[in-house]
């Protein structure tokens, strides 16, 4: 693991191209727009908190946007892609791009039909084309291999078995889950998606063949799995894998490509499987447990993907060690700062707060007011935060943002009470 760390290139202090000068700059400027944003977030409080975060957030997804698209030109133009495999992902996104906007419109089971018909094919068309790279041997010599060096049954196998896997956990954590996408939930994941991606091209070091550590790139994801529900997850980790292939272009075989990226970042949707389970009273808690099952989960797609694809370059080592190894140097830090971070999210009430007012698959809402009199209890929805709570007596305040609120029977008494001129 030290060995292929020392072998890496460390992106914050490296200056030698144009897409790593502005990797660095982005990199120290992210993290100084971190510390404004927590300094100022624990210095304000109430009203003045809940605004400043909100500016600071619409702040954070255009940078990501901006820092993305110029990443994304700047790897062309230095970098460039194969042409039979930039088209055919080119048109995947796009279809896919297509198909979010035209279900934010209109969402009925022909549109439902139709968007994955097209998605499939997209698809589809795009592993055939990786295939024929694959058979031309251009992907092949592009990565210092030669055919008997890549396992493709075994590439074949993994691919197929997983890809069952992840669905059937996504369905099974999210078999509550009854409802489709909405306009927030497409919102949202179109949001989180860019927040990742932008987050990925920030890199602090890349291994020779492929991976990096980033800062907290997969956090976003995690958090739409847990505020929306793992199905809805592990589609957009299976988006953003895509994406991933243009960043960071490994692909030498379609199995391979299945499981290096969207399968791998599919798992990062399992990240929510725990967002509802009571026994788990603290939300750090829950987010944290389900984090590590999601890092589990592409780990061993990156694993497998080493042992049949790159492990060649173990030369006498043991293959299945040196994919262990080469696969831990970057996965696991990456996925501990993510954690890490998204603890420290976590632990902010109102953050938790902000989060549950928009999401659709928490059950939230479940702490009680304390009472002013021991009376009736009354259930009452606030109409600042939507937080829906009991109290006894005529008058208690919101537990979430302290906004007073009146019984019926209050109202009621002040409605027939004499008006003065």
């Amino acid at each position: 693991m030290f060995l292929s760390l020392l072998e890496t290139e460390w992106y914050p202090i490296l200056f030698d191209t144009p897409s790593n000068i502005v990797r660095s700059v982005a990199i120290w400027l992210t993290i100084a727009a971190v510390i404004v944003f927590l300094t100022c977030f624990f210095a304000f409080k109430g009203e003045m908190r809940r605004k400043f975060a909100k500016f600071y957030g619409i702040g954070a997804v255009i940078y990501a946007c901006v820092i993305g698209i110029l990443f994304l030109v700047l790897a062309f133009v230095e970098d460039g892609i194969a042409a039979i495999l930039f088209y055919p992902l080119l048109a995947l996104i796009v279809v896919l791009a297509g198909g979010a906007l035209t279900l934010f419109f209109r969402r009925d089971k022909i549109t439902y039909i139709v968007v994955g018909c097209l998605a499939g094919a997209a698809l589809i068309a795009s592993l055939i084309c990786m295939g024929i790279n694959f058979s031309w041997g251009d992907a092949l010599e592009n990565n210092g291999l030669a055919a008997e060096n890549v396992n493709t049954v075994g590439l074949y196998v993994s691919a197929a078995v997983l890809v069952l896997a992840v669905i059937a956990a996504a369905f099974l954590c999210g078999r509550k889950d009854k409802k489709g996408f909405s306009t927030r939930s497409i919102t949202f994941a179109a949001v989180c998606i860019a927040m990742s991606f932008a987050l990925s091209y920030l890199k602090i070091v890349e291994m020779p063949q492929g991976g990096s550590i980033t800062i907290a790139s997969l956090l976003p994801l995690m958090i739409y799995s847990y505020m929306f529900g793992t199905k809805k997850g592990v589609f957009a980790g299976f988006i953003y894998g895509i994406l991933q292939a243009f960043q960071d272009t490994y692909i030498l075989h379609p199995a391979q490509f299945l499981l290096d990226y969207p399968l791998a970042f599919s798992a990062i949707g399992l990240a929510g499987m725990f967002a509802n389970v009571k026994a788990l009273k603290f939300p750090q808690v829950r987010f944290a447990l389900g984090a590590l099952v999601a890092a589990c989960g592409r780990f061993l797609m990156h694993f497998l993907s080493g042992i049949f694809a790159f492990g060649y370059f173990a030369n006498i080592q043991p293959v299945w060690l040196y994919s262990l190894i080469y696969q831990a140097g970057y996965v696991l830090p990456d996925i501990a700062i993510a954690i890490v971070a998204g603890v420290l999210v976590f632990s902010s009430k109102t953050f938790v707060r902000e989060m549950e007012r928009r999401a659709e698959n928490l059950r939230v809402f479940t702490t009680p007011a304390t009472p002013v009199e021991t009376e009736d209890r009354h259930v009452a929805t606030c109409p600042e935060c939507g937080a829906k709570f009991t109290y006894g007596g005529s008058v208690a305040k919101c537990p979430y943002c302290n906004t007073p609120i009146e019984s019926e029977q209050a109202k009621a008494e002040n409605d027939t009470q004499p008006k003065q001129e």
